[in-house]
Formats: C-alpha cells, structure tokens, sequence
C-alpha cells in the first residue's frame, strides 16, 4: 500500500496534509491537518455516514455552520461534528486558516481529496462534473445535503 502521510494534497485553495492514516492507528482515526486559502471554493454542505470529525483551529479563523448553526473557530477553539450532522465550513476572511482534523474511526482518508483532485483536473479549468463530484463523495460515506 502506497502511503501519503505527511504529503499534500492539493485542491484550488485548499492543501491538506495527512498527519495519521488508518493503517498506522489499526483503524482507530485519520488525522489530517488542511490549510484553507482566503475565499477558497470549499466542499457543499455534507454530513458524514460512518465517522465523528473533531476539528481544532490552529491558525486564522474559519466559520463552520453545523446543522443551521454558524461557529467561528480560531486557533485554539474545536468542535466535534458528530455523524449524520449536516455541516460546511468556509474561510470568509483574506488570509490563510489551517485546522486539524480528527476523524474517527480512521474511515476516512487521502484516496477522497485524490479522487477530487482528479475531478477538477479533468475540468481543465472550468466548471467541474458536479455529479462526479457528488459521486466521489458519497463513495467515500459522506452525504450531500
């Protein structure tokens, strides 16, 4: 198995590093850290099948609505997002936020951003297949809104 730990992944405005993948904790979590770019295009509201996802601020500030619910997270600041909990987040701000995310159990992993990455590259550019898109996410248990 090719392994993708500590290398980054990167989609448009949005680099995310994996820290932890499920084969190195038997299963029990991912742990990947993501840096989000000013105004980047970020993925739609979604809620998750099969994990909880604890988020930790680490730098800049980020607003995630959860079920309706909007929360700021700053450096410092987190907030678990538990299964089946609709949520989106976005960096409405000019500078960088970077988050590190917890998602257990270790379900979750690299081969979703890979599998979006290859969605936007194939849009050469312009407007991506959002069914492809939507495809790859449910793929990898996360539920569009």
């Amino acid at each position: 198995m090719q392994t993708t730990t500590g290398t980054t992944i990167s989609l448009g405005g949005i680099d995310v590093r994996f820290l932890v993948e499920a084969h190195d904790s038997d299963g029990a979590a991912t742990v990947f850290e993501c840096v989000v770019q000013g105004g980047a295009q970020v993925p739609p509201p979604h809620s998750h099948d099969a994990f909880d996802e604890t988020v930790y601020g680490l730098e800049g500030v980020l607003t995630f609505t959860i079920d309706g619910h909007p929360r700021e997270i700053a450096a410092g600041d987190s907030v678990c997002i538990r299964r089946g909990q609709v949520h989106q987040f976005v960096n409405a701000g000019t500078v960088s936020a970077t988050f590190l995310s917890v998602a257990t159990p270790g379900v979750f992993g690299p081969s979703y951003f890979t599998d979006i990455r290859d969605v936007l590259t194939a849009a050469a550019g312009g407007p991506p297949d959002v069914a492809a898109l939507l495809d790859v996410m449910r793929r990898h248990g996360l539920t569009p809104a």
